[in-house]
């Protein structure tokens, strides 16, 4: 009877308090690292009036105010999913990664020495293109806006698509799993309100598409020829075509860190 005495109040003084605040501490960082590190700015500008008034009124136990708080806080949280649901579901996806299959891991990376080359024969021509790699999230809503092709992946075609003036070649290409889904494809354009002039179209559609899912995008100027790499929300613009290469194949196989970022001018757009 001790025995058991002793292993609830342990439980109850020690173990709940403790699992009770580690799965609290996961919440709030995956919270803090995929959705206010991007927006926490913005946010804090939206909430600062409220809360100071909210800690005016706990201070002073004014009752009427933490009544109307207590009374509209549900539909706060209702709000707050709605505004960052982009991000919501980002993070969602990341901490589903995971289960990703390792062959689902590798079908689109062994394909990226292929599309490389191609991307490169492109620039030099002066032909723009928009290849999304999806990774978790399929994208199969983005998928429907454009052609269906369920092809195999093979430089011929990619260069087809976008080397020539057909009714593909000005929407983007979504590659999943080693496969071309659906080319001549419509992506949502970025929210960001501070980026270069200089930047047309499809570069605010491969930032909005890595905004709202963990798909990667290339990019390649009919301007300049400069291929880039769009990736949460981030642009590595004009970088050599090995360095993308390696970063793309990392990304793809769940295996890139912060070192491999280290060597990249990052334009980063907050």
């Amino acid at each position: 009877m001790d025995s058991w005495l002793n292993e609830t109040l342990f439980f109850r003084n020690f173990l709940r308090p403790l699992l009770d605040i580690g799965i609290l501490s996961a919440i709030f960082y995956y919270f803090y690292r995929y959705v206010l590190r991007s927006y926490g700015q913005s946010l804090f500008r939206g909430i600062r009036g409220p809360l100071a008034i909210f800690l005016v009124a706990y201070l002073f136990q004014l009752e009427t105010l933490l009544w109307i708080y207590r009374l509209i806080s549900p539909f706060l949280i209702i709000a707050v999913a709605l505004i960052f649901q982009p991000e919501l579901r980002k993070m969602l996806a990341k901490i589903g990664r995971q289960g990703w299959s390792r062959r689902e891991q590798e079908a689109s990376a062994e394909k990226v020495d292929m599309i490389f080359t191609s991307l490169a024969s492109l620039a030099e021509q002066r032909r723009g293109a928009l290849v999304v790699f999806t990774r978790t999230l399929t994208l199969r809503d983005i998928a429907d806006t454009g052609t269906r092709l369920e092809a195999e992946v093979s430089g011929a075609l990619l260069t087809t698509i976008f080397a020539h003036d057909t009714l593909l070649h000005d929407g983007a290409v979504i590659i999943h799993h080693g496969r071309i889904m659906a080319a001549g494809c419509f992506l949502p354009l970025s929210k960001q309100d501070n980026l270069r002039k200089s930047f047309g179209t499809r570069h605010r559609a491969a930032l909005g598409v890595s905004e709202e899912s963990d798909a990667l995008v290339l990019i390649v100027s009919e301007e300049s020829g400069a291929i880039s790499l769009a990736v949460e929300g981030v642009l590595y613009y004009d970088r050599k075509v090995d360095e993308l290469k390696n970063l793309v194949r990392s990304l793809l196989q769940n295996q890139a860190n912060e070192d491999d970022f280290r060597n990249f001018f990052v334009e980063r757009l907050e």
